[in-house]
């Protein structure tokens, strides 16, 4: 059964107003499905995925494109670059919107290839895994501000706030094909989705020599996900250099496997933490790679919160990209120790989020935030605090408790 995605409004209306839309994001997340989902009568779809398929795309586009005519939708467009120059040249000539629908996983030469020959000529879109909201069937929402009138709009279509509930979702984490699925698949999907990754994505990359140490280094980055991130000590761990760890991690953040959170600083101060924190975009995967076989072992384990915070942060940014928004979100953290998970920076306001994993938070979570107009000297929106509160409900004059359920 399909799942409706909030990313389908955006699909439309840039199609409308582009002859190309291309949906990146990593692999079995539904791209190609949302798009067939688009239009009542489904156009032509042609998949690069199929051996013979891709040979005639790279050796003879011409007739590849005589084959498979407008308007078409083309699966893992990455795997023929050859392609983008006669896609260019057929938009040219037509001067028609929505002529081509692209998918890729988000490989670095896919992006250059995508914004360099068709600039002015494409919208790009992210699609990530189901969100809390599609999975419950209300994918129609805006992206998120920790704002007392946007938090209202979601109390009607809440999700129930229990530890049992939000770490099932978790742990089963976000990829459509498991969300129906018996938790007994979960581990052959997962070990599955890995084999697939590393042979198809990261062997296709000549800066992994050796897919053993990359599975490695994934489940050393997985254990430390909302952590910030120590090079030399990864490096140490598995034996490689500091610039390959910073190259696979381009890999991986490339492909849409983690996401890389700046820090948030000015030139104000210097006593900022200036490492990125990394944060795995599907939970389930992390709780794969680290070992957590159930939402139980999880709910009761050292990993719990961290856990918690990439899943609150991920269903946060997912919001963002759905809608087809790139936001300025950042977190904070000083040297002396001052930190905020989350900091969304709209219109010049720096809004502060902060995540816990009890039910009853108090002013003493919320006291970093002080530090955006003490030492940021910006001006400070609404917080929240998203926890396993039953309901939302002020913690402060300008703070506001958030269940998970909301997001």
């Amino acid at each position: 059964m399909y799942i409706k995605r909030t990313i389908e409004r955006e699909i439309l209306k840039l199609s409308s107003f582009f002859p190309v839309v291309f949906i990146g994001g990593p692999r079995q997340v539904g791209k190609t499905t949302v798009f067939e989902n688009c239009e009542e009568k489904p156009r032509l779809k042609v998949s690069l995925d199929i051996p013979s398929i891709r040979e005639l795309a790279k050796s003879d586009p011409k007739a590849f494109f005589d084959k498979y005519p407008t308007p078409v939708l083309i699966d893992e467009v990455q795997y023929a670059p050859e392609l983008f120059s006669y896609i260019k040249a057929i938009v040219d000539e037509k001067k028609q919107n929505g002529l081509f629908w692209l998918t890729g996983s988000q490989q670095f030469h896919l992006m250059k290839n995508v914004t360099e020959s068709l600039a002015g000529r494409v919208g790009i879109l992210t699609l990530e895994g189901l969100s809390q909201n599609e999975k419950s069937g209300h994918p129609d929402v805006q992206p998120f501000l920790p704002t007392l009138e946007y938090i209202k709009t979601k109390e009607k279509n809440a999700i129930e706030t229990t530890l049992p509930k939000i770490y099932e979702m978790i742990w089963k984490g976000s990829y459509p094909k498991l969300y129906q699925a018996d938790n007994d698949f979960w581990s052959v999907y997962y070990d599955s989705y890995i084999q697939t990754y590393l042979e198809r994505d990261v062997k296709s990359l000549t800066s992994v020599q050796n897919e053993l140490d990359f599975l490695k280094f994934m489940k050393i980055l997985a254990a430390r996900t909302s952590q910030e991130l120590e090079y030399s000590s990864i490096a140490d761990e598995i034996g490689i250099s500091v610039p390959t760890v910073k190259s696979w991690l381009s890999i991986l953040a490339t492909t849409g496997v983690i996401y890389l959170l700046e820090p948030y600083y000015t030139n104000i101060t210097k006593r900022l933490i200036k490492s990125p924190k990394i944060h795995f975009l599907d939970t389930g995967l992390a709780c794969y790679l680290t070992g957590w076989n159930s939402p139980e072992t999880l709910e009761n384990g050292a990993m719990a919160g961290n856990m918690l915070e990439s899943y609150v942060f991920s269903e946060i940014l997912k919001s963002y990209w759905h809608n087809g928004k790139r936001p300025n979100i950042y977190y904070y953290r000083d040297k002396d120790k001052r930190e905020i998970d989350i900091l969304i920076e709209e219109n010049g306001v720096l809004y502060p989020i902060e995540v816990k994993k009890k039910s009853n938070p108090d002013k003493g979570d919320i006291k970093a935030f002080k530090v955006i107009e003490n030492v940021l000297k910006q001006k400070c929106g609404e917080g929240a605090v998203v926890c396993m509160a039953d309901t939302y409900m002020p913690l402060s004059e300008n703070v506001t408790i958030v269940p998970v359920g909301y997001l």
